[in-house]
């Protein structure tokens, strides 16, 4: 998922087992992350990608506001495992993936793209042309997607790694014209540690293919 450390599955597996209070980017509820599925129209009917949830407590959430076509996706095995703890046996009810998003290759497409704080770790530009590479072979027509990512005064460093900071309108320049902003939002959240970090939030929708004229 990220290429800023050679082993990124070792690395990310051993930022989960020091447990969450430990998580610069733990929050109990996922109250961003719902509300700009719903800004965006999202319903309980349509399909949903959690790319790098891990441990988050999204696919929770979800199930318990109807939702019953979830999949998580995480590099870390043990950051699924501890949502799996979490969710008990409504585990079962959600797909669960462990793969690196740069090189997975989707069986399916999605209605919805959700990734809160996988983005601002790809640094480097054939990183994110391979993220948005998995992201246009999983989007089902008229997709949402919905990023958070640090904000332009956020940190530049994450669990040891560099990061990249957007605003929206420079999140909507990578994803490119196939996606149009439909709504974003600015959250200081607050780490376990207690420090802020700002964080940009946007949600765009899948523009209609052009149809080209007839002859």
């Amino acid at each position: 998922m990220v290429a800023n450390t050679p082993d990124p599955a070792r690395h990310w597996d051993h930022a989960y087992a020091q447990g969450a209070s430990t998580r610069s980017w733990f929050q109990p509820e996922p109250t961003m992350s719902v509300r700009m599925l719903e800004a965006a129209g999202v319903s309980a009917g349509d399909s949903v990608l959690d790319v790098g949830g891990g441990a988050a407590p999204l696919a929770g959430a979800l199930l318990a506001r109807g939702f019953s076509d979830v999949t998580v996706l995480d590099i870390s095995v043990a950051g699924l495992q501890s949502a799996q703890r979490v969710l008990g046996p409504d585990a079962t009810r959600v797909r669960w993936v462990v793969a690196d998003v740069l090189a997975w290759r989707p069986e399916r497409r999605y209605q919805v793209w959700h990734d809160r704080a996988v983005f601002h770790f790809l640094t480097g530009s054939n990183d994110r042309r391979l993220y948005l590479d998995t992201l246009n072979a999983a989007a089902a027509t008229g997709a949402v997607v919905v990023v958070g990512c640090f904000a332009p005064d956020g940190p530049e460093y994450c669990s040891g790694l560099p990061v990249a900071r957007y605003g929206p309108r420079q999140l909507a320049a990578q994803l490119g014209g196939s996606w149009a902003l439909v709504a974003h939002s600015r959250e200081e959240h607050i780490t376990p540690a207690g420090a802020a970090q700002p964080f940009t939030w946007a949600a765009f929708r899948q523009r209609p293919a052009s149809i080209p004229n007839s002859p």
